[in-house]
């Protein structure tokens, strides 16, 4: 008993890794998403799976915006859920996939940043916290086969460059810088549409949030998985910037505003702004 708790005293005082997923693996690996026990049969649609994200670069940082509706199968399992996770003063991630796997990734992934910091006595480079991340989501392969896939976005303001990066990833993990914007989820296909058309490089935070929010709107146009703004519950996207000042979750009475724009515009143009030729 006493050998048992003079182990246990060492692990906590030297874990041999920066890693905290590593040392939470050593220490209780029950508490890993990835160790969680598999399913008998495949779960498929019976748990909640959130769907459309968006990412765009603007002058000096980066956007992100998530609708805010988890769907099991055809059913509405939720209106409200949050999409979209800071993870360090100047980095966050959105979840499209099991929303139960995911929202655990994302605390996880705060805390390995957290622990990293703290026993390095620096912040990882963006590149590292994309890394990070990827062998996260890798350690969920598993998992993922028996449907219980996370697929994240990753957006940082990266000082290197003074300005935002974002990437994508596989289910296998592997990290993907996106030139510009991205998005995924149910609805990213019409998302990225919309992006496409609306999404100008170098402008200014707000006029990236219009487009993100446009894009939403889009996706929740041709998508049922993905909500549209619900005006009379008044829940609204969910949109953080992140700039060199860190990272900002827009409030939602500020969202509100914007939205209340958006749907003025689809009033007279139910199928948004039209890009200009150039």
């Amino acid at each position: 008993m006493a050998s048992q708790q003079a182990g246990m005293n060492n692990l906590f005082t030297y874990t041999g890794s920066s890693s905290f997923t590593e040392f939470l693996g050593a220490y209780a690996p029950d508490l890993l998403p990835s160790r969680a026990q598999a399913p008998a049969v495949p779960v498929g649609e019976q748990i909640p799976h959130a769907t459309t994200i968006v990412a765009a670069t603007c002058a000096g940082g980066v956007v992100m915006a998530g609708d805010r509706r988890a769907t099991s199968g055809n059913i509405i399992s939720q209106r409200d859920i949050e999409k979209v996770f800071r993870t360090d003063d100047y980095s966050c991630m959105g979840i499209a996939g099991t929303a139960s796997t995911g929202i655990e990734m994302a605390r996880l992934y705060r805390v390995e940043l957290e622990h990293y910091e703290k026993t390095e006595g620096r912040s990882l480079s963006t590149e590292g916290k994309a890394n990070r991340l990827a062998t996260m989501i890798r350690g969920n392969l598993a998992m993922a086969m028996q449907g219980l896939v996370v697929v994240p976005l990753f957006a940082a303001y990266d000082p290197a460059v003074d300005g935002g990066r974002i990437f994508g990833y596989d289910v296998g993990g592997g990290p993907y810088e996106q030139r510009n914007y991205h998005s995924i989820g149910s609805g990213s296909i019409f998302a990225r549409g919309s992006l496409k058309k609306l999404y100008r490089e170098n402008a200014s935070a707000e006029d990236t949030v219009m487009a993100c929010l446009n894009a939403l709107y889009d996706a929740a146009d041709d998508d049922s998985a993905t909500g549209g703004p619900d005006v009379t519950r008044k829940i609204w996207p969910m949109i953080a910037v992140i700039t060199a000042d860190g990272f900002r979750r827009l409030p939602d009475d500020e969202v509100a505003e914007l939205v209340q724009a958006v749907l003025a515009v689809r009033m007279e143009a139910p199928d948004g702004p039209i890009a200009p030729l150039r």
